[in-house]
């Protein structure tokens, strides 16, 4: 059955009256809300009272939620870096546009520490000597010390007075002529 037929005609006029005007008054508020915000409130809003949920005495009771420590940022060497950096801003090197990316910076830290390295290791495989030049080059330094020795007998000699110089001459001929008694 259809609903139509089953509604007495006089309640229907009654009911599509009402609905025109609730409709007109749908777009009386329609047409007032887009007017404006300086309008009067309507006498309504005064009836009506304000929802609880806008007072501002129950954010006090709930639980406010904590910011997530980053563990990246929580790390001593990101840590470290930010102090860094920071003191390079502070310096004023942070103002200036930097040639080269911190990066790369780094990269080419770590390549220069690896040359130096590389470096020692050669040095140390240079200096690892076998047991033969070990043993050329004692007899090679107790030489150089023997010559330095003589060297510095002589200086002494040309620096003595000359009489200290014919007394050492008389004590070699006075030997060489007790050995060649001998002989």
């Amino acid at each position: 059955m259809d609903q139509r037929t089953s509604i007495s005609p006089e309640w229907s006029t009654t009911a599509r009256e009402g609905m025109v005007k609730s409709a007109s008054a749908y777009a009386d508020l329609q047409q007032h809300r887009s007017e404006g915000v300086h309008r009067k409130p309507s006498p309504v809003s005064t009836y009506v009272p304000q929802p609880d949920y806008l007072e501002g005495d129950e954010e006090d009771d709930l639980i406010k939620p904590k910011k997530l420590v980053n563990p990246v940022k929580a790390s001593k060497s990101h840590q470290e870096l930010h102090r860094e950096l920071m003191s390079s801003c502070k310096r004023g090197s942070g103002t200036s546009v930097e040639a080269k990316p911190e990066l790369q910076r780094v990269l080419e830290s770590r390549k220069r520490d690896q040359l130096i390295k590389q470096r020692k290791r050669e040095e140390e495989a240079c200096k690892k000597v076998s047991p033969l030049e070990a043993e050329l080059l004692k007899r090679h330094q107790k030489l150089d010390e023997l010559d330095k020795q003589q060297e510095k007998e002589q200086e002494e000699n040309l620096k003595a007075p000359e009489f200290v110089k014919v007394k050492e001459n008389l004590r070699r001929t006075s030997f060489h002529s007790k050995e060649e008694k001998e002989v």
